[in-house]
This record gives structure tokens, sequence and C-alpha cells, in this order.
């Protein structure tokens, strides 16, 4: 308890401790470590935001329809896979039998641009399906609860076009919910480069956690725990913030 209590007195100061096995300071690793793990971890999110949202809102315009049955077995398998074992097919599918993709590591963008890209294209890929899956299945049940809502049924009496309606008073509505997932998306996506990381080699966050778990290396495990918790709350709390531009009656209740 005693150690405890000083380690989060110094953490308060801005000092992290020093690793044990690294011999160096734990803020330093981390500031090495952590650009990677955000960089894989933004476009995860944006991917699964953008493709889940219209994905989703797809399927629920065209309910039954060719769009719908196609999108909807898709999300209960994305919601299903294991990521690492989805990272295991797919290192061996594109990396090691088709040679399309590397199979691993990590490269700057500002050093290789192109080569940075062909790297993330299957961590992204893996970080972001349960993300995307999820808030496609929400999407979709969002839209169709919309869709009976009177104003709906107003709009659609007083002749407007689809894509209005779609954009201006059902898209707005049904995005409540999924404002929510993408809270939840986050700690998916951090949580889960500790998978990703270790399965195609790249030097992040993930893979500092596990390498420092089995190494021992107590103080690097808290830290690291400790920053992915404060990146959970931070992106939670914009969530709940964006609730009340969202829905103005958030607001004002």
């Amino acid at each position: 308890m005693v150690q405890y209590f000083n380690w989060v007195s110094r953490v308060l100061q801005g000092d992290l401790g020093r690793s044990v096995f690294h011999n160096e300071s734990v803020g330093k690793l981390i500031a090495k470590r952590l650009p990677i793990t955000a960089h894989i971890g933004v476009l995860s999110f944006i991917v699964a935001t953008i493709l889940g949202t219209l994905s989703g809102l797809l399927a629920g315009l065209r309910r039954g329809k060719l769009a719908d049955q196609i999108v909807t077995p898709l999300a209960y398998v994305g919601i299903t896979v294991p990521i690492f074992w989805l990272g295991i097919l797919l290192v061996y599918a594109f990396g090691l039998k088709l040679g399309w993709l590397p199979i691993g590591g990590y490269t700057s963008p500002f050093e290789d641009f192109w080569l940075n890209a062909r790297q993330l294209i299957m961590p992204v890929v893996c970080a972001s399906v349960l993300g995307l899956a999820s808030m496609s299945r929400q999407m979709r049940s969002s839209v169709l609860e919309v869709a009976r809502q009177d104003y709906i049924r107003t709009a659609w009496s007083k002749g407007l076009r689809e894509r209005a309606i779609v954009f201006k008073h059902m898209l707005k509505n049904s995005l409540i919910p999924v404002i929510t997932l993408m809270g939840f998306a986050v700690g998916m996506i951090f949580g889960g480069s500790v998978f990703i990381e270790t399965v195609f080699n790249i030097p992040g966050m993930g893979r500092l956690m596990v390498s420092s778990i089995f190494n021992q290396d107590y103080v690097v495990v808290q830290a690291t725990t400790l920053i992915f918790g404060a990146i959970v709350l931070l992106v939670n709390l914009i969530v709940d913030i964006s609730y009340g531009w969202l829905d103005p009656r958030i607001r004002y209740g």
C-alpha cells in the first residue's frame, strides 16, 4: 500500500517511474510507443465510425432488401470473430500466401508513407471490425425506430425527397445511440491493441504492456493501464457532451 500511494503521488507530479527491465524513464518509453498506438487507433476509429454508420443507415433504409441481407450477417460475424484469430488469418492469406502486404512491423509515415500505409491495412482492419459491426447493427436499429416517428411520416407526406428526409431529419436523431457506442469503440480499439500489436509485431503501447507483464515490469504496466484508462474516460466525457449538441432536449433538460 505504501509503494502504491508513493507511486500515485509521483504520478500527480508527472513522474511515471522508471522501468526496471529497460532501465529508462517510463515517460520516455510511453512517448515513443503512444504515437504508434494512437496512429492505428485513430485510423481504426475513423474507419469503424464512417463505414459502420453508412452501412447501418443503408441496411435500415433498405430493410429486407439485398443491402440489408448483406450488411446484417456480416455485422454478426464481425461482432463474434476474435480479432487475434482474424489477424493470423490475414497474415497467412495476404502476407504469406499472396504476398500483397507486409506481415508486420511499423514504419513512420514521415520515413516511407506508402510502406506505412501497406503495413497498417491489416492492423486497422482487425482493430476496427468489432466497432464497425457494433455501430452498423445499432445504426440499423436506430434508423428503423426513427423511421416510425410522426415527424418522419409528416416529412414523407409533405413530398420531401428521400435525401432531405434522411440527412435533415433521420440521421441526426439516429446517431444518438451510435454516439454511445463510439465511446465503447475507443475502449475496444485501445484494449485490442494488446492483441493486434502482438500479432503484427508493432512496437506500440499494447506490445509494451504485454512484454512488461512477462518481464514483471509492473511500473510500466501501471503506467500503460493508467494512460489507456485516461483516454477512455476522456472520450466518454466528449461523448456525454455531444449528446446536447445532437438533441437540444437533453441540453435544456
